[in-house]
């Protein structure tokens, strides 16, 4: 018979008869039996392949089983013909050895070719099935509204696509035949061992609930340590990525010393449940070897004495080895299923509750379509809020003509990028309207919607790909030649000239031989050749040398001329040439004007402007 895997337990360990333990506190569903059904309508598709899976495991097990007791034979006619040479009266039956060894082969090769049809055939369904739920997770996100990618962390959302897909396709993949494979060796191998004999059997079952007390006292006194355990690893591994994070400030507060003692404790910690973890863990083997050794003593000596009494044939003691040794693991991979179907139905639960969380409000079935976009927006009594208790816009009203460069200014919380967001509906409104060239916004299509306009943010983002291609993601079907066009509008073109594969080098958002106004520069020059009615531009100059901040600038006024712009202004000195300037505070535009007239009324916009040119204890008594 095939020898049984060797398991590993946490960290390392072996767990008993070769089997997986589980350690740590295991996830449940709140919802097991509605997940569940969930899960199957999945694999309804494949109910055929599914039954025909669960034929060929069974087949492949029960061959697999029938091995041994064939096999055991052979020891038989071998040591009957060992006596009959010694006393002279006969000869070893190498033919018959030889007929039972190729039968015993047949078997175990049949057994191996069924296991491999069910194998694929399983993994075939399980790949698909991951398949759409990354595709449905995937089309999902782009269909969810900005308000839960607010309130939801990014890698909240990679774990549903990755980590909990990943459990439920191990699951299919393996646990599922898995489960049928040590259901049918269960039954099949206590049925052999009590063909052969029903007391080597009960010596040999007397061995189980001796070794899963001893299991379970292990597992009890062992889980809280390896729970330590993974706590103050975080702990190292938070301090580490802190420390090394800000190594600049570290070091210039001479930090060095509290930081290797914050080390030192954690390191301890970690030491101590790690050491005791691993104790409990290393001895679990050692332990059922002793265990499971007993049993093949008390089996060994009963079948010996069964032998001399002529109940039995030698060659049974063999087989009854052989079943024994495969007897135990699968009860532990029975025992452990329920915790692997917790944690799988668990992991399939998070995905399906994405999958059915609320999406955006829907396009509408007859949108418009403009011609040419003129430019011209108003907003009229405009109402939001991302929390009904915190109204963010409140009355907000504002009317540009197309061509203008509007600048929209105001102190941190003043809703300058909430209005960025109601004009691209990345939010809609609760209350009033925002037209485009006289027509609610509501009335385009998202696509349509926001084709009309371009972005340039404070957050430069570029992709892993080339340059070029970086670009082009303004719009995909352009030439070469109009790329590099854009680039040489967004001053660009010369810098991207002296790198190693000009225009083909491959870049990300983490390269390093790129500076920050590089990047930025790279984005406009996306948005110039995206050739865009409108636009919208948080400034990005704050954190750039003044020679790259003056590229920048021109580089945004090549791309603003003839288009209604919009600009989230941190520098104030950068806007002084905009049409117009709406100020905001607490959600309400409470000046408007040109940056003549609004340094003339010597109001809030005012004292903005010339807190950035005095002290900072200007700027911070007008916070205050």
């Amino acid at each position: 018979m095939r020898p049984p895997a060797a398991g590993r337990g946490p960290m390392g360990g072996r767990g008993p008869f070769g089997g997986h333990m589980m350690m740590g506190k295991v996830e449940k569903a709140r919802d097991f039996k509605g997940t569940l059904r969930k899960l199957v309508h999945y694999l309804d598709p494949f109910k055929i392949t599914i039954v025909i899976v669960i034929l060929l495991a069974a087949g492949s097990t029960v061959f697999s089983i029938l091995g041994p007791k064939i096999l055991g034979g052979a020891t038989t006619k071998l040591f009957e013909g060992l006596l009959a040479q010694l006393s002279g009266t006969g000869s070893i039956d190498f033919a018959g050895i030889g007929q039972i060894l190729l039968t015993v082969l047949g078997l175990y090769l049949f057994s191996s070719v069924l296991s491999y049809l069910q194998g694929w055939l399983m993994t075939d369904v399980a790949i698909t099935v991951t398949y759409q739920l990354r595709k449905q997770i995937m089309s999902k996100i782009n269909r969810m509204p900005f308000r839960y990618f607010d309130g939801t962390t990014h890698g909240e959302v990679l774990s549903r696509l990755t980590n909990d897909v990943d459990t439920v396709n191990q699951t299919l993949n393996q646990s599922l035949t898995q489960i049928i494979t040590s259901f049918v060796t269960v039954v099949g191998v206590l049925v052999m061992m009590l063909t052969i004999s029903w007391q080597m059997t009960l010596v040999a079952l007397l061995i189980v609930p001796l070794s899963f007390v001893v299991v379970m006292f292990i597992v009890r006194n062992s889980q809280r340590f390896f729970t330590q355990q993974q706590e103050f690893l975080g702990n190292v591994n938070g301090h580490v990525e802190e420390m090394f994070g800000g190594h600049v400030v570290v070091k210039a507060f001479n930090g060095e010393e509290k930081s290797i003692r914050k080390m030192a404790e954690y390191n301890n910690r970690l030491y101590g449940a790690a050491w005791k973890a691993q104790f409990f863990s290393g001895i679990m083997m050692p332990i059922m070897s002793f265990i499971g050794n007993l049993g093949y003593v008390g089996v060994t000596i009963l079948g010996g004495w069964l032998v001399i009494r002529g109940s039995i044939a030698i060659g049974d003691i063999q087989a009854f080895i052989q079943y024994v040794r495969s007897f135990t693991q699968p009860i532990t991979q029975l025992a452990n299923i329920s915790n692997v179907l917790q944690q799988t139905v668990a992991a399939a639960e998070r995905v399906f509750e994405f999958l059915e969380e609320e999406e955006e409000v829907a396009d509408t079935t007859s949108p418009v379509k403009l011609e040419k976009v003129r430019g011209e927006v108003e907003f009229r009594n405009v109402h939001f809020c991302y929390l009904p208790e915190k109204p963010v816009i409140h009355g907000f009203s504002a009317h540009i003509q197309p061509g203008q460069k509007v600048a929209i200014v105001g102190p941190t919380g003043a809703g300058k990028t909430t209005i960025v967001k109601l004009l691209m509906r990345f939010y809609d409104v609760q209350e009033g309207e925002i037209l485009i060239d006289g027509v609610d916004i509501r009335r385009f299509s998202r696509e349509d919607l926001r084709r009309m306009f371009g972005m340039v943010l404070q957050d430069t983002w570029l992709f892993n790909g080339t340059i070029l291609d970086n670009i082009r993601y303004g719009r995909e079907d352009a030439t070469e030649e109009e790329v590099i066009r854009a680039a040489k509008a967004a001053h660009v073109d010369h810098f991207v000239r002296t790198l190693p594969e000009g225009y083909q080098m491959v870049i990300n958002e983490e390269v390093t031989n790129i500076s920050q106004g590089q990047k930025q520069l790279l984005t406009i020059a996306r948005a110039i050749l995206a050739d865009p009615a409108m636009l919208i531009l948080d400034e990005a100059t704050s954190s750039v040398d003044t020679h790259t901040e003056l590229l920048i600038q021109k580089a945004m006024d090549t791309l603003m001329q003839g288009r209604t712009s919009f600009i989230i202004a941190h520098r104030l000195s950068t806007i002084r040439n905009a049409d117009l300037i709406l100020v905001m505070r607490d959600g309400n535009i409470v000046e408007q004007g040109t940056h003549e007239e609004l340094m003339a009324k010597s109001g809030f916009y005012a004292d903005l402007y010339n807190s950035q040119f005095e002290p900072l204890e200007a700027e911070v008594a007008l916070a205050s």
